[in-house]
């Protein structure tokens, strides 16, 4: 039984808005996996600096054992993560059997127009281009992917992610 749902994508995907929506309907935790960066990361994305793979290795390894800890106690949680890189989700893999991931997926140009209209604490829209040049796209060997357009309604992407019966 899967009960560790990560929401993945580039910043301004819906990340946050889809799993505060999607939490109440699969009975779980929403976790914001942004809350769960180090002072450092968030000053530096503060200042317009992309971060490095060494950079998110702590916050990687960080999520993983919150979704363990919740696998551990029976409970199911939903963090979003950028999870941008297949090297990523490998490391949130590592003794999580029961992760499944979400790729909330769309265009530059749609997330960059939803990205400037929103304030965030700490990432800029200026980043939003070395995201999409970081992300690696799931591939068919990643069979814990499910991927899902952004290219609709909140009430839509939530309904779509539900029906996937990700939790079985």
């Amino acid at each position: 039984m899967a009960n560790f749902i990560i929401l993945m994508g580039v910043s301004g995907s819906g990340k946050t808005v889809i799993g505060k929506a999607l939490a109440p309907k699969l009975h779980a935790e929403f976790i914001d996996g942004d809350n769960l960066h180090s002072q450092r990361n968030v000053d530096k994305m503060a200042a317009g600096i992309p971060l490095t793979d060494a950079d998110r290795l702590d916050w990687l390894q960080l999520i993983a054992k919150v979704g363990r800890e919740h696998a551990a106690h029976g409970t199911t949680c939903i963090i979003a993560c950028s999870a941008l890189k297949k090297s990523y989700r490998d490391l949130l893999r590592e003794d999580n059997a029961s992760i499944r991931f979400v790729y909330l997926k769309g265009s530059f140009d749609l997330i960059h127009d939803r990205i400037t209209r929103r304030s965030h604490q700490y990432m800029p829209s200026s980043l939003l281009e070395s995201q999409f040049e970081t992300l690696e796209e799931p591939q068919a060997d990643e069979t814990d992917v499910f991927t899902v357009s952004i290219d609709q309604s909140i009430a839509e992407i939530v309904e779509e992610i539900a029906k996937a019966d990700l939790l079985s």
